[in-house]
């Protein structure tokens, strides 16, 4: 079950439709997603197959071209640095789509208007990025996470950091 918060207020959203309506009026797509059971052992391919009758028609009502799994966890070599290039303000050139299919992360926004907010995602979370909207992530110091990534070219997932350092507030 996604959370919503909103450091300044202190307020937290924890309905699941009241999350998409706050997101979906700032230009941000947010829908919960039935998940299917997946094993540590399945292939990347499996995984993408096993979701393919979600994945396929909202890829395809989208513009999607591409999927892949990312898993990151504890013994995710190299994570502290991994972790502080997510934690760093950015923007990417097209839609940063995730689908949790397990584990948790949160998305921070920075929007043009200056409200700052996050939604923490867990597993059945589908949340979309739109391109050019600030925004960083955190896995988490002890992370768990298994995502289905969504894009039209791997080229537009490339992470283009702001230098605001305005993340800085926020991480404890």
């Amino acid at each position: 079950m996604a959370v919503l918060t909103i450091p300044k207020t202190k307020e937290e959203i924890r309905d699941a439709q009241e999350i998409e309506h706050f997101l979906k009026q700032r230009n941000i797509f947010y829908a919960k997603w039935e998940t299917v059971e997946v094993n540590d052992s399945d292939s990347d391919e499996k995984i993408i197959k096993k979701y393919s009758e979600q994945l396929e028609p909202y890829m395809q009502q989208n513009g999607y071209k591409v999927a892949d799994v990312v898993n990151i966890h504890s013994g995710t070599e190299n994570y502290p640095a991994i972790r502080e290039k997510f934690l760093a303000e950015h923007i990417h050139t097209e839609d940063e789509v995730r689908y949790f299919i397990d584990g948790e992360g949160v998305f921070w926004f920075h929007l043009e208007n200056g409200e700052i907010f996050n939604v923490l995602c867990q597993k059945g979370d589908l949340i979309s990025v739109p391109a050019g909207v600030k925004h960083w992530f955190d896995a988490g110091e002890k992370p768990f996470v298994k995502v289905i990534r969504i894009f039209i070219d791997k080229s537009g997932w490339v992470p283009h950091y702001t230098a605001s350092n305005v993340e800085k507030q926020f991480l404890s």
